[in-house]
């Protein structure tokens, strides 16, 4: 075996992947702290195709050097825009026929195991600050929350490994069926 070269790979260009038609979910980051974890959003959303990143609160915003340094140019690629609410955002999105699923350790939540997108309903995932996960008003707002199992010491993950688990479980889910 041996790696693949970049032109092997067969990758979009900008112009091609704001062209394509994207899978029906957006991501909604809010109040996060880490440029870092901004920016591996893009990235990972450029991955799977997302519709949209919003970014709410105080989530950074392109440009910015540290959201570039893990997006690797994904922010010209991946639709974005900055919203100050988040309640009215997802109070727009179910509007638009979005199911808002907020991502966050609840009572009652529905283990990432347990959902089952339908291929052609439009989804909102949200994710929240790195510290205090996200807000109260959010959940209230939200359709559903959905948990990541986890077995270790540890009770969270890292937000931009949250996206990729998300990100990756709903494209293959929807994938294949």
């Amino acid at each position: 075996m041996r790696k693949l070269q970049m032109e092997e790979l067969n990758r979009l260009s900008i112009e091609e992947f704001q062209e394509v038609e994207k899978k029906n979910f957006c991501l909604i980051l809010d109040d996060v702290r880490s440029m870092n974890n901004v920016g591996s959003a893009f990235r990972t959303g450029d991955a799977f195709l997302v519709e949209k990143i919003y970014l709410c609160g105080i989530t950074g915003t392109p440009p910015h050097r540290e959201i570039e340094k893990t997006a690797l140019g994904s922010t010209d690629s991946v639709a974005w825009e900055h919203r100050a609410d988040i309640v009215t955002l997802i109070t727009e999105l179910k509007q638009n026929g979005y199911i808002v699923l907020v991502v966050e350790q609840v009572e009652d939540s529905m283990s990432l195991t347990d959902f089952r997108p339908e291929p052609f309903k439009k989804y909102a995932f949200v994710f929240g600050n790195e510290v205090f996960g996200v807000n109260d008003e959010a959940i209230a707002a939200a359709d559903h929350c959905i948990e990541i199992p986890q077995f270790g010491t540890k009770h969270s993950l890292n937000i931009s490994v949250t996206v990729g688990i998300i990100c990756w479980d709903y494209v293959s889910k929807v994938m294949a069926r």
